[in-house]
């Protein structure tokens, strides 16, 4: 990395008018964490905001710049739901009219709180990229001024002040900091005052796996526009960085790094373990992040920082976070074994797996011969546990599928399991689809099946997610699959095809007599 000691950000940030809204918040110390991974771990604490995220730093250090002729004009802002929150506390302090244009998947919580606090929320659009398209505009047509969830000056300098904050709330410098990434306000902005007071600090951005947008741009030495984004991490669901927020992450940001869904679920844990906090996915993202960094490179007794950096998340969401906690911290093992048919077969299979608690068992006789189980157990993290134990049940004769990284087995055939469909000939055909959680999403894609297709296999279960996810089997006369898939093209959702998928064929693959 390549940075001046006189970057103009530096006095930008030294000077931004932050505090009229936000609060200096903690830097806490996380024992249980530091005893985990063997380093001095501390957590900024954004979540404790007065809108529970760092966002109201940069949108009030924004709008307060504003002449009064700007405001007079109102301000329109597009966002996933923490920097319309920011938007809203400073037009409520400053006097100002504004519009925010939010994703349709936003979480209720989110919504509420931006109105509650005087703002008009007009909801458009499945991600941020739609909802900023439409925000844009409402700008043109109404004159106001529009304010950047991130990729303005003002605004980066505003989250910038987080940095400020820890570097001077750490008695010596730190060896790590991880910040999370969605447009990269938050990053560029950190960076820069952190590159400054602390010159050897490792600065490491993390991203969603799914929405990875400042590291595709790395990659690819220029913006580039996700195909895609997921929606998990709301907070971070940006399918383009921001031109300014990427120039300064090239310039002083050293690595950057994704975290998968099922590690940011274990990261939620992980901070309520610590602080009694519930962080969002988003806000849990830089720490998990920071423990599969840490445990990669083997980094043992170093000084880290890492940014929690909001806490708006809808109370049911709670329910899949926890449901996945265990498989994202890789404490649990999800197998499918197949068991001799016979009395005592259950009780000796039992034995085989020792003194180790059962998380799930989910059985049905399958043949005169034998059966399948699909079993969640639980293992040691970061250990060869699951690979002993696979291998010490294939030693007895056991045969034995790991499905623990099966998205498919995970959300949907762990609920399924009963009885499989006996043969008829037809040929079944399986998909995943993934579509936002809204009303009338379900129904969308169902119309837009139509009549022409046999649904064999249907499985639906709001996970409490910003989006719902569905596995589907049809089945028809030969040549029906290229018809479906043309129609599966058409909806605009994303979809897999799962028809080889072990755990289909284990638990839910048609049957011959």
């Amino acid at each position: 990395m390549h940075w001046t000691m006189t970057d103009p950000y530096v006095d930008k940030i030294l000077n931004a008018n932050v505090y009229d809204v936000a609060t200096k918040t903690p830097l806490t110390h996380a024992p249980s964490l530091s005893e985990r991974l063997g380093c001095d771990v501390h957590l900024k604490r954004e979540d404790l905001q007065p809108i529970f995220s760092f966002k109201c730093r940069g949108a009030y250090n924004k709008m307060s710049s504003l002449t009064e002729e700007e405001r007079a004009r109102g301000v329109v802002a597009a966002s996933a739901g923490n920097h319309a929150q920011g938007v809203a506390l400073a037009a409520q302090k400053l006097g100002v009219d504004a519009t925010i244009v939010m994703p349709v998947t936003t979480p209720s919580i989110k919504v509420d709180a931006v109105k509650r606090r005087g703002a008009n929320v007009v909801l458009q659009g499945d991600a941020f990229d739609q909802a900023s398209e439409f925000a844009s505009r409402l700008v043109v047509e109404r004159g106001a001024t529009y304010l950047h969830p991130f990729d303005d000056p003002d605004v980066i300098a505003g989250q910038g002040t987080v940095g400020l904050e820890v570097s001077r709330q750490l008695p010596s410098p730190a060896d790590y900091v991880f910040i999370p990434c969605g447009g990269g306000g938050l990053l560029s902005g950190m960076a820069v005052f952190l590159k400054h007071v602390w010159p050897e600090v490792t600065v490491i951005g993390v991203e969603p796996a799914d929405a990875a947008c400042a590291l595709a741009a790395r990659q690819n030495s220029e913006r580039v526009t996700l195909d895609s984004v997921g929606l998990f991490a709301d907070g971070c669901a940006v399918a383009r960085v921001g031109k300014e927020t990427h120039r300064v992450i090239e310039q002083y940001v050293d690595d950057i790094i994704t975290a998968s869904t099922d590690e940011m679920c274990a990261a939620v844990k992980d901070i309520f373990e610590d602080t009694r906090a519930i962080a969002e996915p988003a806000g849990a993202l830089a720490i998990a992040g920071m423990k599969t960094y840490l445990a990669e490179h083997d980094l043992t007794g170093k000084r880290v920082v890492a940014v929690l950096s909001g806490a708006n998340t809808n109370f049911d969401r709670l329910r899949y976070i926890s449901e996945r906690t265990d498989i994202g911290e890789r404490r649990e093992a999800v197998l499918s074994v197949t068991i001799p048919e016979e009395p005592g077969a259950f009780r000796a299979f039992c034995r085989t797996i020792g003194k180790r608690n059962i998380t799930e068992f989910n059985y049905r006789a399958g043949s005169n011969t034998d059966a399948r189980v699909f079993v969640g157990l639980t293992v040691v993290p970061q250990s060869q546990d699951v690979t002993d134990l696979t291998g010490n049940l294939e030693h007895r004769g056991y045969s034995v599928v790991d499905l623990t990284d099966n998205e498919m087995a995970k959300l949907h055939v762990r609920h399924m399991i009963g009885g499989q469909l006996i043969a008829t000939g037809s040929k079944e055909q399986v998909f995943r689809v993934e579509f936002p959680e809204r009303p009338g999403a379900l129904m969308t894609f169902l119309d837009a099946l139509g009549s022409e297709f046999n649904i064999s296999m249907f499985h639906y279960r709001n996970h409490g997610a910003a989006y719902g996810r569905i596995l589907v089997g049809f089945t028809g006369e030969e040549g029906f699959g290229t018809r479906l898939i043309a129609t599966l093209n058409g909806i605009g959702f994303r979809y897999w095809e799962e028809s080889e998928n072990p755990a289909y064929r284990e638990y839910l693959k048609p049957i011959d007599l």
